[in-house]
């Protein structure tokens, strides 16, 4: 077991209980006393991250351009790839994300098309809703380029991107050439057919980018699967539900709890390695470009949402409590007290 996989199977045996510690808060108005166990703050926790993500909805909804119509485009890795990328996973989520990203801005800029660049904000995503391995980008992108004379230029409707088939052409090719160029090695084991084969990508119109959004802040700060989707479990088996992709249904799916553990942990990703991505001028770098366009378009980009697309925290936020309101008179709750963390369970833990 990789160690980003025990620590995150003891993070989240730990979140908010005992062995997490917790807070002691009191009510400045009328008193009640409330105890609050601390979070553990892994981004593969189910519990976890609701507060976050929601603020970084909040941002990126803050960027989103008045009347540009916005694109929700996917990249998905071919079928016979996905056992490379688990077995290398830091270099080949990069890679996927970059060329992904290029392989847009590269269409993007035929004069044909667009004619310009781009702004991007790229969401990794690794699973199916049975937690079955399917690596995946998902970019939200709004209809509009910024030509290299100043000016923007738009597509040619709300409902059209970017052709689908060229897409995926370019970048099947831009994926082989940066594997020759950093892993010749590993190239050299995939099969050819790989690189004669048509890779999925899809692009779909979006509105006005909030549902996009809103639908990638799920996973932004969490992992696979939700704590609200575990039905039952117990010494052998879990339970969890599902949306079928056919018919929309409700269904449950029911596996062995190490068949279970092994899904999940597929979808933790290397340490430090960052799941979302701004490219173009979207990117943290490019605020003269951005506020440019927003000039053009005549809308306000907003000083507080620069430099936000991040999803990092500082080690000093991931125990920070939740604050609270006071259940019997909704003012605020103010912590007067902590109860320390338990000692670490033993490193080695047996899950046979």
């Amino acid at each position: 077991m990789l160690p980003s996989h025990r620590a995150a199977l003891e993070d989240i045996l730990r979140c908010h209980t005992v062995a997490a510690g917790g807070s002691l808060y009191r009510c400045g108005e009328c008193g009640e006393e409330r105890f609050a166990y601390h979070r553990c703050g892994n981004r593969a926790c189910g519990q976890c991250g609701h507060t976050q993500a929601q603020a970084w909805l909040d941002r990126q909804q803050e960027q989103l351009l008045a009347g540009v119509p916005y694109f929700l485009v996917t990249f998905t890795v071919p079928e016979v790839l996905r056992a490379v990328f688990r077995q290398r996973q830091r270099l080949l989520y990069g890679l996927l994300l970059r060329e992904s990203a290029a392989t847009l801005q590269d269409i993007a800029a035929k004069p044909k098309h667009f004619g310009g660049s781009l702004a991007m904000l790229g969401v990794l995503h690794t699973w199916t809703r049975q937690l079955v391995y399917h690596p995946h980008v998902h970019y939200v992108v709004p209809g509009v380029a910024l030509v290299p004379d100043g000016t923007l230029a738009f597509g040619p409707s709300a409902e059209f991107f970017l052709p689908v088939q060229v897409l995926s052409t370019r970048l099947r090719t831009r994926l082989k050439e940066a594997l020759r160029a950093e892993d010749p090695q590993l190239l050299a084991t995939i099969p050819a057919r790989v690189w004669r084969s048509a890779w999925v990508v899809h692009s779909q119109p979006a509105g006005s980018g909030e549902k996009a959004l809103e639908y990638l802040s799920r996973y932004v700060f969490k992992t696979a699967i939700s704590s609200a989707r575990l039905l039952w479990q117990d010494d052998h088996r879990v339970a969890f539900s599902y949306r079928d992709a056919a018919t929309r249904e409700e269904r449950t799916c029911l596996l062995a709890a190490e068949e279970f553990l092994r899904r999940f942990l597929q979808h933790v990703l290397p340490k430090g390695f960052r799941r979302v991505r701004t490219y173009g001028w979207l990117s943290p770098a490019a605020k003269i470009r951005r506020s440019h366009v927003h000039a053009l378009l005549g809308t306000h980009s907003s000083p507080a949402s620069e430099n936000r697309g991040t999803t990092r925290s500082s080690p000093a936020r991931k125990h920070r409590p939740v604050q609270t309101l006071c259940p019997h008179c909704s003012k605020p709750m103010f912590r007067i007290g902590e109860l320390g963390r338990a000692p670490p369970r033993p490193p080695c833990v047996s899950l046979r």
